[in-house]
């Protein structure tokens, strides 16, 4: 070809639709997309030079063989970047520039070799080969240093006594494994004749009425059948025995729909059928997205409405006399455990539950009413369905880690805070957040990465657990609530309490826990109004001495709203100096207040460090432009003292790290570039909150004189560091 810039641009430009193509998946061999894509490529990058050429023809003074070959590159990457490369454009721009100035160092190389030309090819080669080097590494943690590691003494977690075994040991059940379904998969040897047990399809069609158009067609072409008759398809994971055991049904969320997800929860089904649960892997692959469409959230009842039908299946194998299945099932105890949209699916699927009628479409009866004692959800969504489920009288977990870069924020304490307790058994809910852990490693298919090639080359893996490190922790956390809930193990609850009676069995990482009991009696948490000064029940609230003292609803690192008010306090005796007196929050309660306190109650409330810079409200505009790098202060260890005070005057006072330390603000670096982090993440850390339990004999121990029948203050001292900022929340008391 005479033209060698656009031979060379053609090079180019074939090696990324060739990436392209590869990652495209459709079901057939990414080496025959890949085959498919480079001869598109070729196609399209011959007619946009030939076009160019033709709109060009006569222009003598401009040089058409250099220009349509820059202008036919700068086109194919335009086209590629909405076909094959879903990078920020500002980047993507960066990367297609620099390999058609490579291209082009190349060619003036090849014309004349002078020093300006091989200085330009140089750098350039320089520039790419960094490039490369940058997409081909796993990154780097630039936060590693900043806080010290987990567990690493006692003053972060002091000694507190295990009252069970390692709820990650598998138990003594032998297992048997095996799947059922609809026998007539054509993707799928395990749900065709691989399945033990055959199973009638369902009619979903009331539940997901955007089944249409090419997301239709291509699905049923692929599967083999449509929305009116979905397959009921589970991986078991059975303990040998007699029984009844629990049952577990373990849902997987939104991934590539041929990319089966169902196979990546084998190490949870193991575990807890060992330990005397049957845990069943349901497979709503056909609901997860292709290149035809995604659902986009519609699709959420569907996800749901099968867990239930599911359970029907078991409902009526455990009745069926004769069935080997016959009395095997304890339907009285049931958990849900939901990964990513699987997470939300499981608490719409709780709260159809009681349902007469699905809500969406009256057409659909319910009848379905099962023991659902309990819901986990992995890494949620909670914003997929168009309806805000509030979930009644059900034990919950949510699980979430930091760096998850599919859900960015820790979306399943939005539907933990709108659980309500409205009767009298004894139930929990807690909320864990998992430092360096990501979302896909909770399924063992779906790798460390949360993006798809070449997506993935952008992120930042270098900080996150080992795969196992984090399957370990969700064992941990997951098998000791099924414990608590299915089998009343209730010691296991203190797991979710305080997390260092865990650390031999943890990876070693920061765990930040929220619990909350059923018999938990609120004193306040700052969302009946927006008066600073009051709480609940006549409770009246006074500062002194602050720095900062606001209410508001804290925000996600990407602008979203955790959908949760909170107090923020700060203190600063540096750029105070005049203050003689420590700074206090304190809370006066009425003497109408309702709320039981005896040595067998625990005051509890969550917390979260803020960030100090917070405090630079209180600087002038020339101040603030003032300040440079040296100014820059430490981020604080923070701790502070607890202080009651009864109604004859008697105090008692404890350090909060007497109970649980106060972690540094966990930062986050989701890309290998700083400034990408900003356009695709958001800000490098939000506040996430853990709760605090101080049993009140603690406080009884240094003071006996102390009356806790008659204590009329609770008082924040912030006496522990010069300056601070935290978040305070969710005070109450709760029973033993």
């Amino acid at each position: 070809m005479k033209n060698r810039l656009f031979t060379l641009i053609i090079l180019l430009t074939v090696v990324f639709y060739a990436i392209a193509g590869y990652h495209f998946l459709t079901g057939w061999h990414p080496l025959v997309m890949m085959f498919i894509a480079i001869t598109i490529g070729l196609c399209i990058n011959s007619l946009i030079y030939v076009f160019l050429n033709i709109i060009g023809k006569g222009s003598k003074n401009i040089p058409m063989k250099t220009v349509t070959a820059i202008l036919g590159g700068i086109i194919v990457f335009i086209i590629l970047k909405y076909i094959g490369f879903g990078w920020p454009v500002l980047f993507y721009s960066a990367i297609a520039v620099i390999g058609i100035l490579l291209c082009i160092s190349i060619y003036l190389f090849q014309i004349k070799r002078t020093a300006l030309s091989s200085i330009f090819l140089v750098l350039m080669l320089i520039g790419a080969g960094y490039m490369l080097f940058v997409l081909a590494g796993s990154g780097s943690d630039p936060y590693d240093k900043e806080i010290p590691l987990a567990f690493s003494n006692d003053n972060g977690f002091p000694p507190t006594e295990v009252l069970f075994d390692n709820p990650a040991a598998s138990g003594d059940f032998s297992i048997n494994t095996f799947t059922y379904g609809s026998g007539t998969d054509e993707q799928r040897t395990e749900f065709s004749r691989g399945v033990k047990y055959k199973t009638n399809t369902v009619d979903g069609t009331w539940l997901i009425p955007d089944w249409t158009g090419k997301k239709k067609k291509w699905r049923e072409r692929y599967w083999g059948f449509g929305s009116d008759n979905f397959p009921l398809n589970g991986r078991v994971y059975m303990p040998q025995g007699e029984g009844p055991f629990p049952l577990t049904l373990i849902v997987h969320g939104n991934h590539n729909m041929i990319d089966y997800s169902d196979d990546g929860y084998g190490y949870l089904g193991s575990l807890l059928a060992s330990r005397g649960i049957i845990a069943v892997s349901v497979d709503e692959n056909f609901l997860n997205g292709h290149w035809s469409g995604d659902f986009r959230g519609k699709e959420m009842p569907a996800r749901a409405w099968l867990l239930l039908k599911h359970l029907e299946l078991w409902r009526n194998w455990n009745n069926e006399e004769g069935h080997e299945l016959e009395h095997k099932v304890d339907m009285d105890n049931i958990m849900f455990v939901g990964h990513s949209r699987g997470g939300e699916a499981v608490s719409i699927a709780a709260a159809f539950n009681p349902l007469p009628y699905f809500p969406d479409q009256a057409k659909e009866k319910f009848d379905f009413n099962f023991n659902i004692k309990g819901v986990v959800a992995l890494a949620p969504t909670d914003y997929r369905y168009d309806r805000k489920i509030v979930l009644n009288n059900i034990n919950f977990l949510s699980i979430q880690g930091s760096y998850d870069a599919d859900e960015v924020s820790f979306w399943g304490m939005r539907p933990y805070r709108r659980l309500e307790y409205t009767d009298s058994i004894s139930r929990f809910k807690s909320g864990v957040y998992i430092h360096h852990a990501n979302h896909g490693q909770f399924n063992s298919t779906w790798g460390n990465s949360d993006f798809g090639a070449p997506s993935k080359w952008l992120l930042n893996l270098n900080p996150l657990l080992k795969e196992e490190q984090q399957q370990e922790a969700a064992k941990v956390f997951i098998s000791a609530f099924a414990e608590a809930t299915l089998k009343n193990n209730q010691e296991y609850r203190g797991l979710f309490k305080n997390v260092s009676v865990a650390k031999q069995w943890l990876p070693v990482e920061h765990y930040l826990t929220s619990y909350e009991s059923s018999n938990h009696k609120t004193i306040a948490n700052f969302e009946e109004d927006i008066d600073i000064t009051t709480a609940k029940d006549s409770t009246i609230i006074k500062g002194v001495n602050l720095a900062l003292w606001k209410e508001q609803n804290l925000p996600t690192r990407d602008e979203g709203s955790q959908e949760n008010n909170a107090v923020i306090l700060g203190w600063d005796y540096k750029n105070d100096t005049s203050s003689s007196d420590k700074a206090m929050y304190e809370l006066r309660l009425s003497t109408d207040d309702s709320i039981a306190i005896t040595t067998n109650s625990t005051l509890q409330f969550t917390l979260g460090a803020g960030n100090h810079e917070w405090l630079d409200i209180n600087l002038t505009e020339k101040q603030k432009e003032a300040k440079n790098e040296d100014d820059k202060r430490e981020v604080p260890q923070l701790d502070f003292t607890i202080q009651l005070t009864d109604a004859s005057g008697q105090t008692s006072a404890l350090k909060v790290s007497d109970i649980k330390g106060i972690p540094k603000p966990l930062k986050t670096r989701f890309t290998k570039f700083a400034f990408l982090d900003k356009e695709m993440i958001g800000e490098d850390w939000e506040v996430q909150l853990q709760t605090y339990h101080l049993p009140l004999e603690k406080f009884t121990s240094i003071n006996p004189e102390l009356n806790l029948e008659e204590v009329s203050n609770i008082t924040f001292i912030f006496d522990q560091t010069d300056y601070g900022v935290m978040v305070l929340d969710e005070i109450g008391v709760s029973g033993s």
